[in-house]
């Protein structure tokens, strides 16, 4: 791996104790070979809706890079293999090609409001009592042990975790850089079909390499989005038995002074527990109002109710939405764990796990029982579809998601969702190539 220059860290400079980004040789899709570049693109893996998102995306462009994220075979073991094999025959298709050489990328969002720009490149990998790289959700192994297969067998980085970091107003630093190159002619530009545009280019330059290096060596990040394959890559790297490419794993970091990411919450979908079951296990846990509106409607109902004391939640899947809130103190005290921080035990995410689905409904925690949905409608959806109960969740601060991180304390899986995240597909690292 070409990576800048960096001290020997004997007296631990700054760029030992902070971020350290390195350039890599993108491994992006060739356009004469695809249909368009917004046909091949894939949210991340664990936003796609399946089935109904998944087929979509399947049937979009032959070559789309949900093929090599979730393929789709009889067993696990099948569908690492399969997904292997495809991204090794695109290469040989020239379907996908390298970059001639190193490079970090500058990767732009916009659309719905918002800009955002970041860089994209390979981040050294650091355990988590550096305090470099700070977490702040909880994970569930079987997730893990799934990317870790894929990642393996596939020997990629198939898509860029987010990370968030607050720079400085150095202009010769990060941000300078960034705003320079975006003058430039992009690498490459789409459209994709949620109303975002995607804008590429790459940095080569050694003085540019050098000044977002300094600066970067100076900073560290919260990981917005990617938990799960950061913890994946800690793994694959434990596993190597010398120091090697697998030190490094593809993120997008983007300075959040400058280009503020939003907060969406990831809703629950009980796939066994009916609503009308759901409801009735209550008793008095819970002030429960019945909402007749329409979805939009009964949002701003829970918007409403999120915004004063307590918690609130909304519950769907019966063709009606019913609004939780005003938990039961008594019930509180008993259930949630006292052994963390006061703000940690007032999330809504906390009191859902450890009141709701722990002590009234008693639902196991496994894939089985609980899925996970980020897009509201589809969650309710879902629900209605198959018998089951959504519940919706309003989204966390930012400022009190970095506060507990910066705390050393995880949240409950699957609090937060930040966004806008990164197009999958745009650009890839393939570790033959470090």
């Amino acid at each position: 791996m070409s990576t800048p220059g960096h001290g020997n860290g004997a007296n631990g400079s700054p760029a030992e104790r902070g971020l350290r980004l390195a350039p890599f040789r993108g491994l992006r899709y060739v356009p004469e070979r695809v249909g368009s570049l917004a046909s091949v693109t894939s949210p991340p893996y664990d936003v796609v809706v399946r089935p109904d998102g998944l087929r979509h995306l399947e049937t979009a462009d032959p070559h789309n890079i949900v093929r090599l994220i979730l393929p789709q075979a009889a067993t696990a073991a099948d569908r690492h293999r399969q997904a292997a094999e495809t991204l090794r025959r695109w290469q040989d298709e020239q379907v996908l090609a390298a970059d001639p050489e190193p490079a970090l990328y500058v990767y732009e969002q916009s659309g719905d409001g918002i800009l955002q720009r970041g860089l994209i490149g390979a981040l050294r990998l650091t355990p988590r009592e550096e305090g470099v790289v700070l977490p702040h959700e909880d994970v569930m192994p079987h997730i893990i042990e799934d990317r870790a297969a894929l990642m393996r067998d596939t020997g990629a980085n198939l898509e860029p975790l987010l990370f968030s970091y607050r720079g400085g107003d150095d202009e010769e630093g990060a941000a300078g850089v960034i705003e320079r190159v975006i003058r430039t002619e992009p690498l490459l530009s789409t459209a994709t079909d949620d109303g975002y545009a995607h804008r590429l280019w790459s940095i080569t330059d050694p003085d540019d390499l050098a000044r977002i290096d300094a600066d970067l060596g100076r900073r560290h990040a919260l990981i917005a989005d990617g938990h799960h394959r950061w913890a994946t890559y800690l793994r694959l790297r434990a596993e190597q038995p010398a120091p090697g490419p697998w030190d490094f794993g593809l993120v997008l970091l983007v300075d959040t002074a400058r280009y503020p990411l939003r907060v969406r919450a990831i809703h629950r979908l009980l796939h066994k527990l009916p609503v009308r079951d759901a409801l009735a296990a209550l008793g008095g846990a819970f002030r429960v109002r019945t909402l007749e509106g329409p979805l939009p409607n009964a949002l701003e109902e829970l918007a409403e109710a999120a915004s004063g004391p307590g918690n609130a939640f909304l519950l769907a899947g019966d063709g009606r939405f019913h609004l939780l809130d005003r938990p039961d103190p008594r019930l509180l005290e008993r259930t949630v764990p006292a052994d963390r921080p006061q703000a940690w035990r007032e999330l809504d995410a906390t009191v859902l796990h450890s009141l709701l689905l722990e002590h009234i409904w008693r639902v196991p925690d496994d894939p089985e029982h609980i899925g996970y949905i980020h897009e509201t409608a589809a969650a309710v959806k879902q629900a209605e579809r198959h018998g089951g109960t959504a519940v919706l969740m309003y989204p966390v601060r930012e400022d009190v998601v970095r506060e507990l991180a910066e705390q050393g304390v995880t949240m409950p899986r699957k609090s937060t969702s930040f966004g806008p995240k990164p197009a999958t597909g745009l650009v890839l690292r393939s570790l033959a190539l470090s």
